[in-house]
């Protein structure tokens, strides 16, 4: 990440990256597709090149939504029994819908947040 020498009023990051906001002005769009991060903030010119939420998104999208949907089908299962075709008319879809769904907003949450912390990769320091 470049140093930011402009000064912008502080933007809240979670509501800026469920909205798929700007994580600097809160105003540009974050994402130039569904999943696609924008090259740049329309608005206030922010490189989006540090952004880089890599599998996070993914893995939080699997636990979380996994945990709900086979909750439900177990207690579905406990409850009523229903055949096997059921089950699959009903927990496939849901799964692909909320995981779509929830998908873009935990990416954006993890970018905004990816900026307002200042994180980046790694790096070891020494001369060698």
């Amino acid at each position: 990440m470049s140093k930011d020498q402009a000064i912008w009023p502080p933007v809240e990051p979670i509501a800026a990256g469920l909205k798929g906001r700007c994580p600097r002005c809160g105003e540009g769009k974050l994402f130039s597709g569904f999943l696609t991060v924008a090259k740049q903030c329309g608005v206030c010119r922010l490189d989006n090149s540090f952004a880089d939420a890599g599998d996070g998104p993914a893995v939080f999208v699997i636990l979380i939504i996994g945990f709900v949907v086979v909750g439900l089908a177990l207690w579905m299962e406990v409850n009523f029994s229903p055949p096997t075709w059921l089950h699959l008319l009903l927990w496939i879809p849901l799964t692909v819908v909320l995981s779509l769904g929830s998908l873009r907003l935990i990416k954006g949450v993890l970018i905004t947040l990816q900026y307002r912390n200042k994180a980046a990769e790694g790096r070891l320091d020494g001369s060698e």
